[in-house]
């Protein structure tokens, strides 16, 4: 199953209080259980003023639904065709 990076602008996002990022995760995953098993949140990174968040979804079409459902920005969208790391250089 594909895997996709999504970029969410967010004004002030580094400032987010753990409460707020507790409550923004509890919606996402009351949206994917809603959406069901295909769609899965993988994990986040916040930064200053954008999320980028990491999922496997069927197509860019499930991502885009997770995010109007939930109300979240989804600036931009881009298939992870590869992952490399370290270990790639060995």
């Amino acid at each position: 199953m594909p895997k996709y990076i999504i970029e969410r602008e967010i004004a002030d996002a580094g400032k987010l209080t753990p409460s707020e990022l507790q409550s923004i995760s509890q919606k996402s995953c009351a949206v994917l259980q809603e959406l069901g098993p295909t769609t899965q949140w993988v994990h986040s990174y916040v930064t200053a003023n954008k999320v980028y968040c990491i999922y496997i979804a069927p197509d860019v079409e499930a991502v885009k639904k997770h995010a109007e459902m939930g109300g979240f920005p989804a600036n931009s969208i881009s298939e992870i065709s590869t992952i490399i790391d370290p270990i790639t250089a060995e």
